[in-house]
């Protein structure tokens, strides 16, 4: 296959933007990444990392390094805070004007580019002399999230991939968990990392994830997405879908000479105008979750089958492109993320049959189509019951077509003025907590009506998917009056995340506790077939309770 694009001329223009073509002294005082020293044939090992965040420490004054996580095998995973000046470290609601971004690599450690144009990034914005974007920007970025998985280097892990011929880690981290299915179960310790020492810590605005393609055959370098979830705020999802994303697209090309495309596939290879489609809208991808969490998510994708230096520099491009989109528009993405976190304490103060959680999707098509330069493919049959091989060929072909990418919300329950738990149990209570979300507990025993789910069958997938047998869960709400002791713990949903409460507690939820096996042995009991009743109910009417903050 022809290259995606010239990486030259991506070079080039990518100086010319940042102006560091005879920025930063001499040459040799730059410090280089491993991918740059050596011609783009290998990448770096989390030594290599280490020093490179360094070598940069000892350069800038704007640049401050914490630990973010300890992984399973004992690795510090850095987050590096660049600022001018420094910021404070925050404290709750503190905001001194300027916007958090924060960009994470290497998540899937296969996917290498991210970690080595995020290091790119960092070090050409503290050596430029106009230190670019600082003066609107406050930059957080993970280089290299998943640690352990980064050094177990191999040519042998995504040997289809086009280079680093010297290879990469693998997709999984210490605890072989893909760290890109755990952001509801936070079972790893670098996602309670993100979530503590980022969301909640620094709360950006902005949260860049990137990634590397697994499949369809296309010139664009750069695919991307944004938070899918229909739950999370429905302004900051069509802000995304319909204004920054096409902008930045369009931009990223022009300015800096790189083709993108929203993220997805050929819905049929042998019928390409049936359109293209996008991933699935559950949270326990990163690029969802944070949308639930009413903030803005971009999921970068970089085309798996450009040679190695094409996907870095056009990693690095889409980064620039979303960092002058943000310097440029800080003011209405902080206006649009406010205004979601007061409406979600308004709605779900006043329980309405308006105020609505989805717990079933339909996938349409946005709007517009999209345009993709796609290379023509063959299909190779292989022997009977297998699925057949899908050869690329040279020959590309434009295909404007129907972009699925827009999940709708199908069907809903009301939001609750609050979940009460029915169960004394830490491990539930400290996993809400390790989200960012409020619990309360009451001080006195109340007789409430709630409506409790009558679990009619609880269905677990036969085969193990990161270590849980998911469950699908039936059933059917009765209204009933309980009494609930002192020190019966109560979730608010009068709160910025409370569509997240929704998502863990609701008990037909996707991708919620229950999903993940969180309930299992309150439902289903040792000695009896009956399965019981799920141990979250709904407080749908705001009532007085005499309650406190579990701190």
């Amino acid at each position: 296959m022809k290259k995606p694009a010239k990486t030259t001329d991506m070079l080039i223009v990518l100086f010319l933007g940042l102006g560091l073509l005879g920025g930063y002294g001499a040459a040799q005082e730059k410090p280089l990444t491993v991918a740059e020293q050596s011609q783009f044939k290998a990448t770096s090992r989390h030594a290599d990392v280490m020093d490179f965040i360094h070598k940069l420490q000892a350069l800038s004054p704007y640049l401050r390094v914490e630990t973010m996580a300890v992984s399973t095998e004992g690795r510090n995973v850095p987050l590096l805070i660049i600022g001018n000046p420094l910021p404070s470290p925050p404290s709750s609601g503190h905001r001194d004007g300027r916007g958090v971004i924060y960009i994470q690599a290497n998540i899937h450690a296969g996917e290498v580019e991210g970690k080595e144009a995020s290091l790119m990034l960092a070090r050409d914005i503290l050596l430029a002399p106009e230190l670019p974007y600082l003066d609107k920007l406050v930059l957080l970025i993970a280089p290299i999230f998943n640690a352990d998985g980064n050094d177990k280097i191999s040519p042998d892990s995504r040997p289809h991939q086009g280079g680093p011929e010297q290879g990469v880690g693998t997709r999984t981290n210490g605890q072989n968990l893909d760290l890109n299915r755990d952001s509801i179960k936070l079972e790893s310790p670098e996602l309670r990392g993100l979530v503590e020492n980022v969301l909640v810590r620094w709360d950006p605005l902005l949260v860049v994830d990137c990634h590397t393609t697994n499949g369809a055959y296309h010139q664009e370098v750069v695919t991307y997405s944004w938070g899918l979830n229909p739950n999370g705020d429905g302004a900051i999802l069509a802000y995304q879908r319909d204004k920054m994303m096409p902008e930045i697209e369009a931009a990223l090309e022009k300015k800096y000479a790189t083709p993108a495309v929203g993220y997805g596939g050929f819905r049929d290879y042998r019928a390409p105008e049936k359109g293209w489609e996008t991933f699935e809208p559950q949270p326990r991808y990163v690029t969802n979750y944070i949308g639930l969490r009413n903030r803005f998510s971009i999921l970068d994708e970089n085309y798996v089958y450009a040679d190695f230096k094409s996907r870095v520099m056009g990693n690095s491009n889409f980064l620039r492109a979303i960092l002058d989109y943000c310097a440029t528009h800080l003011e209405e993405i902080e206006k649009l993320v406010a205004e979601a976190d007061r409406l979600a304490v308004l709605r779900d103060a006043r329980p309405s049959d308006q105020a609505a959680f989805f717990v079933e999707y339909e996938l349409k098509p946005l709007k517009n189509p999209l345009t993709v330069h796609a290379y023509e493919t063959e299909i190779i049959p292989r022997g009977e019951g297998q699925r057949p091989e899908i050869r690329a060929t040279d020959r590309v072909k434009v295909h404007t077509i129907p972009y699925y990418s827009d999940w709708t919300g199908k069907r809903s329950v009301r939001f609750p003025f609050a979940y009460v738990l029915g169960v004394q149990d830490s491990e539930i209570v400290t996993k809400l907590r390790q989200h960012g979300l409020l619990v309360e507990k009451l001080t006195e025993a109340a007789a409430l009506e709630v409506e409790a789910f009558r679990t009619k069958e609880l269905k677990a997938e036969e085969r193990a998917y990161q270590g849980h047998h998911l469950n699908r869960v039936k059933g059917e709400y009765a209204v009933e009056t309980k009494i609930f002791l002192a020190g019966t713990f109560i979730i608010p949903a009068a709160q910025p995340l409370g569509a997240l409460a929704a998502y863990l507690l609701e008990p037909e939820s996707d991708d919620g506790l229950l999903v993940w096996n969180f309930f299992d042995r309150y439902i289903v009991p040792q000695w009896s077939r009956e399965l019981q009743t799920y141990p979250v109910y709904r407080l749908m009417n705001p009532v007085n309770l005499a309650r406190e903050v579990i701190r």
